[in-house]
């Protein structure tokens, strides 16, 4: 036995495969020890190392420029503010417990931070409607990038049909979206939770899943929070992982609603401007806050500053686990601008004062029906009638829901019987039900159901319906066989559903979309009222009820009592401005302002009525206060100064007047004779004052007297001159010759967004008098006025000096312009100012008035609607300092409009104080004021 074991031995040593084991058993040694080295003897330095391989940058925000009037009052600046974040450094065992963590972490937060009244910062491109339904808040190239982010395609044109979800990407719709992000296969978010917290946790989620790679980076919550919300978060964050309480720098404003149209506002850069601004500027990243609108967009360069850069270190769960090094960020450069911040408020409550007089005086009048009234504290949002179904609700507000529900339940009946077994055309149904139905086919276009971009308006049942001679079941049958309705928005089968099948699908949706309408339930609303189901009472209880006007237990009382009327109670709270023009949207709502120096061409007032409080767009949107502001009927994200155009009424005549003077087809002294009615061309127009006339007038006669039949005159002869006999075209371009030296043709050189003016293309006798085709904005008609009064055309701009951190000036403004001056000689410019002194001095509005003011009237008429007010002028008349511009839109006459400008004017000259200007209220129209063009 021992021999065979001694020859075993011996063969196995002697052999190969006893060098091949060696060498394993060697190898084997060597990997062990090495092991043993790396886990234990140098395994906590390795882990160290290993975790600092991982080198990042982030920026240190730079502090952005203030911005000041032309005094140095301070307009926009930076304030201290504490944010709420989150970021996403927690490690999960799995998709499915990092949803359920993560989603119950986030409802507790979002809870408290409603509870607290504070504002999710949202820049989600999806919204929730109040009725639970959700919408883009984008579309174009914007709509298709985030449906591409949505679904993780590199861009849009990868987007295809999902067959495992059922969702054709490129066309997905905000429901689609939703549906998708909250499954479980992404958000995976409860049904437990209501729609409106779902949707905020969708929000935060989204916006969380964009450092996906970058797990260190926080997402901002909310943005300037209460002390109550930070000690909230502080007290649980050992149960609230990842969330933090920073320090953070905030954009506030003064004077925001006076200011809002000018200075814009910041929020969180979006992807097509974090595109734009990175190509120029490598600095920016996609969560930096930038200019919106207004100076903030457009001077960005200057205001953003240089950020710092803080290096660190990341471990391999993206979480900093070492600061390398900092670099100090350059704050950036101060803007002053050439407006009088006193100047610009003023002139903001001059206008709204004189807007708040005449429609207080056609209130009294009758002009404007005290229904109207009533029925716009609903239309307008004036009242919330959300609100009505609250737990907070009052007995009054409770009691108003109730009426209105059975109300409801009876306009649904109806509108489905319309849709199905009555339908009646539209030129044999009620108002009520024709306001329905409107609303109806208005918000199947914006829902996208009714593709308004295929329909055929010249197909003969097209123009059937909108001649009123179909019915909705008629013509919405006939668009489903059109292919006019995306059928994808409903749910029916595409492929197999018949015609049938489609229409009743579509009705569904109808009647389900309306029920939770709220804008289709303002029209319920307004016609309970007009019916006295709501009485007027209740809606001025509902005032003080949700906090419109502060509470005064004396006028409440009396209103309950009924020993003051609703009426009376509405008169004084209209004429006091405790409810304002542009709360009621009524005719007239809005309006313009621009005062100029006429030495320099810098603006000192450029006033848009009304504005609105860019605090609460700043900072990430307050989304509610944003879609209330698109909802408004005044529409008060429109700059009404630099945007609005309309006819120039009789303000144009100055034009005409230098074009008959420098063409020589009048002169200084020439006399035309008016006698009401122009017989040259065949439409004979008639002067403004016809049955009566003005005689003879010479041209700055003419001016004083607004006389048509002079400019009708003017017109002509320019359309004759060039050929002896009448040409159209040879008319024309004499007139926009010269509405071009005025620089009537372009846009004033501002730097914030402005629509171009556009000069009449036809009819030079009607074009003479400001009609035809004719439409200016409030600026382009200022610097037209300026020229007049300076004989030089001015180039706009807002701004007056650019000063960096430390004090120094960067870049100084001046004014450029063209020197018109020999347009004229100087007598015949003494003969159109001359005109225009007369034009004051004549004016009732300006009697007793110390001020020497130059100026013209204009009326403008829309068809439908009031007239257009306008005035354009200067002052002094014999050294000009100042000129002005407004516009009142439907503010019935001219003369509403110099009333305004009076006021600032008088203002300017100190002849009266901002006390004053607040005192006046709206007292400036006596008596009745209607549709008037005797300007």
């Amino acid at each position: 036995m021992s021999y065979d074991i001694k020859d075993f031995l011996k063969k196995f040593f002697s052999s190969r495969l006893f060098v091949l084991a060696a060498v394993f058993i060697v190898f084997f040694g060597i990997i062990l020890a090495r092991i043993f080295t790396l886990q234990v003897v140098n395994g906590k330095s390795y882990q160290e190392n290993f975790s600092l391989k991982i080198q990042m940058k982030q920026p240190i925000n730079a502090a952005r420029g203030n911005i000041y009037d032309k005094n140095g009052k301070l307009l926009a600046y930076n304030e201290l503010a504490y944010s709420i974040s989150i970021n996403d450094s927690t490690t999960y065992s799995s998709t499915k417990e990092k949803n359920k963590a993560v989603n119950a972490e986030l409802a507790e937060i979002l809870t408290v931070l409603k509870n607290n009244g504070e504002t999710l910062n949202n820049d989600f491109k999806i919204d929730r409607k109040k009725d639970g339904t959700y919408s883009f808040n984008v579309s174009g190239s914007s709509l298709n990038r985030f449906r591409a982010d949505v679904f993780g395609k590199g861009s849009a044109d990868d987007l295809e049909y999902d067959k495992e979800t059922g969702i054709d990407e490129a066309n997905a719709t905000a429901e689609q979206i939703m549906e998708y992000l909250m499954g479980k296969d992404n958000f995976g978010i409860s049904s437990k939770y209501d729609g409106d917290l779902a949707y905020r946790i969708v929000v935060v989620r989204y916006a969380m899943l964009g450092n996906r790679f970058a797990r260190y980076k926080e997402v901002k919550i909310a943005t300037d929070v209460s002390d109550k919300t930070v000690a909230y978060v502080n007290e649980h964050m050992d149960t609230l992982s990842g969330i933090s309480v920073n320090e953070d720098m905030i954009r506030k404003y003064n004077y925001s609603e006076y200011f809002s149209s000018i200075i814009g506002y910041t929020g969180p850069i979006s992807e097509s401007e974090y595109t734009a601004l990175h190509k120029k500027n490598k600095d920016y990243t996609q969560n930096d806050t930038v200019g919106k609108a207004g100076l903030e967009q457009y001077y960005e360069t200057y205001l953003r500053g240089k950020n710092g850069e803080q290096k660190f270190y990341i471990d391999n769960v993206g979480r900093i686990s070492e600061i390398i090094s900092s670099t100090d960020s350059v704050a950036g450069d101060d803007l002053y601008l050439s407006i009088d911040a006193d100047l610009q408020k003023a002139t903001y409550l001059a206008l709204q004062n004189e807007i708040a007089a005449i429609v207080y005086s056609n209130i009294k009048s009758g002009e404007i029906p005290i229904n109207d009234v009533y029925t716009a504290l609903i239309g307008n949002s004036v009242i919330n009638t959300e609100h009505f179904s609250k737990a907070k609700a009052s007995d009054t507000e409770k009691n108003v829901l109730s009426v209105f529900k059975s109300r409801q339940k009876t306009t649904l009946g109806k509108i489905k019987q319309e849709l199905t077994s009555s339908p009646e055309a539209l030129n044999t149904m009620s108002d009520e039900v024709l306001d329905e139905f409107t609303y109806i086919i208005s918000m199947l276009k914006d829902d996208q159901v009714l593709l308004k971009n295929e329909i055929d308006t010249s197909d003969s049942v097209y123009q059937k319906w909108k001649n009123q001679k179909i019915s909705p079941k008629e013509y919405l049958s006939y668009c489903i066989t059109q292919h006019w309705i995306d059928i994808s928005q409903l749910n029916v089968d595409e492929k197999y559903a018949d015609s049938t099948e489609v229409y009743d699908a579509l009705c569904k949706y109808i009647l389900k979309n309306i029920k939770t309408d709220t804008e289709f339930s303002k029209i319920i609303y307004q016609y309970m009222i007009t019916r006295g189901e709501i009485s007027p009472r209740q809606l001025c209880l509902i005032l003080f009820d949700q906090g419109v006007l502060d509470y005064d237990d004396a006028t409440v009382n009396k209103l309950k009592n009924g020993s003051l009327s609703p009426r009376d109670f509405l008169m004084k709270k209209i004429y006091n401005i405790e409810i304002t023009p542009a709360q009621l949207a009524l005719e007239p709502c809005i309006g313009s302002c621009v005062v100029t120096d006429e030495k320099t061409g810098e603006i000192r007032a450029m006033v848009s009525y009304p504005g609105y409080d860019s605090n609460k767009l700043a900072n990430g949107v307050d989304s509610e206060y944003f879609a209330s502001l698109q909802h408004d009927k005044s529409s008060p994200l429109l700059n009404y100064a630099t945007q609005q155009k309309t006819a120039p009424g009789s303000t144009f005549k100055l034009v005409s007047a230098t074009a008959g003077l420098a063409e020589n087809v009048i002169t200084t002294s020439d006399q035309i004779r008016c006698t009401g009615i122009y017989n040259d061309i065949s439409n004979k127009p008639k002067c403004w004052i016809y049955p009566g006339s003005h005689g003879l007038d010479n041209v700055s006669e003419a001016i004083r007297d607004s006389c048509n039949v002079f400019f009708y005159t003017v017109g002509n002869r320019l359309a004759q001159k060039k050929t002896g006999s009448y040409n159209d075209a040879n008319g024309i371009d004499l007139i926009q010759k010269y509405a071009h030296i005025y620089g009537l043709d372009q846009k004033t050189g501002l730097e914030i967004s402005e629509s171009k003016s556009s000069v009449a293309t036809k009819y030079p006798v009607m074009a003479a008098i400001g009609q035809s085709d004719n439409n200016y904005t409030t600026v382009a008609l200022s610097r037209y006025v300026t020229a007049v009064a300076s004989g030089k055309k001015y180039n706009y701009q807002l701004m007056n000096k650019i000063v960096d951190a430390d004090g120094k000036t960067v870049k100084k403004y001046k004014a450029d312009y063209e020197d018109i001056s020999d347009t004229l000689t100087s007598s015949q410019w003494d003969a159109i100012h001359s005109g225009m002194r007369e034009v004051v001095s004549t004016m009732d509005r300006f009697q007793g008035f110390d001020i020497p003011v130059a100026g013209k009237t204009g009326t403008a008429q829309q068809t439908g609607h009031a007239n257009h007010g306008l005035f354009v002028g200067y002052a002094p008349y014999d050294d000009p300092e100042i000129t002005i511009a407004v516009r009142i839109a439907n503010g019935y006459s001219s003369h509403n409009a110099a009333t305004a400008a009076r006021n600032v004017i008088s203002y300017y000259y100190k002849e009266t104080s901002m006390k004053d200007i607040k005192e006046m209220k709206a007292a400036g129209v006596n008596g009745n004021i209607r549709n008037s063009v005797a300007d």
